[in-house]
């Protein structure tokens, strides 16, 4: 029969020529669907589009904030992360992309944790953990304005696409190595996918750092203040830091030289 061998099994070539298609199908979606980002003036493969990045967001916080301890509002704190945050975006290069009027920004009540992230779209959280660490304001807008760069470089649409293409590529290798035999032959795979993503999270994170301080310096805050935050945010990691290789985030040293670069760089171009 064709593609079997005598013991009933899916022969070798059969197993190739699948996971070749299925390879093949994940790259051609993967770089067939892109869009021009003209803030940040790049070409990414992104399958989705803002409006639904937006709804993407909208859907996800109420959850997220579940989660975390829930929103704090009606606060002297929580009216200062938003208005530092709103200040970020208006008087910035922000201001200028589709997701402007969706930013919303957001205290969570959770002391224990120093984290913020962003949705899709524009949804942006800050712990009251991570807050509690801060000393000025200027560190404030860096860490909102680092957030906001994620929404506006389209980070996460960006990063379902390439899971999307991890994915697949992920299940073509398992198709072509996978011995029933050794049920450990698809961990290569796996790592595969892994490796993938850790790459895109580092140089989505630093991109972000970039974006931090040309938006800092554009809405007149000391974009100096954001190295201060990488230091916060080492002393908070501890001494079993997990190396920066392992991770998806750069290591705050490094990081800091990057936002040092883009200090220089955009001040060579009036923060525009």
């Amino acid at each position: 029969m064709f593609g079997r061998n005598q013991g009933g099994g899916m022969g070798g070539s059969a197993k190739l020529l699948i996971a070749v298609v299925l390879a093949g199908f994940a790259l051609s979606k993967y770089y067939c669907n892109s869009s021009y980002n003209e803030l940040t003036g790049e070409k990414q493969h992104i399958s989705i589009s803002p409006d639904q990045e937006v709804a993407m967001g909208l859907q996800s916080a109420p959850q997220m904030i579940a989660e975390m301890g829930g929103a704090i509002t009606n606060h002297e704190a929580a009216a200062l992360v938003q208005s530092v945050g709103e200040r970020v975006v208006a008087q910035s290069d922000a201001a200028k992309t589709v997701y402007r009027n969706n930013f919303r920004f957001h205290l969570l009540n959770d002391p224990n944790t120093i984290n913020a992230f962003a949705l899709p779209g524009g949804q942006i959280f800050i712990t009251t953990g991570l807050l509690s660490k801060m000393k000025t304001e200027d560190q404030l807008a860096g860490v909102l304005g680092h957030e906001v760069g994620h929404v506006v470089a389209r980070h996460s649409a960006e990063k379902l696409a390439q899971m999307e293409l991890a994915q697949g590529l992920t299940g073509a290798v398992t198709m072509a190595t996978y011995d029933p035999g050794n049920p450990n032959s698809g961990y290569i795979a796996q790592m595969v996918s892994n490796m993938l993503q850790m790459k895109y999270g580092r140089e989505q994170e630093l991109e972000s750092d970039d974006l931090g301080v040309r938006f800092m310096m554009q809405s007149g805050y000391n974009p100096e203040q954001l190295v201060d935050v990488m230091e916060i945010l080492k002393q908070a990691s501890g001494p079993d830091r997990v190396p920066e290789f392992q991770s998806t985030h750069p290591d705050p040293e490094n990081r800091k030289e990057h936002i040092r670069a883009a200090i220089e760089k955009y001040s060579g171009k009036n923060g525009q």
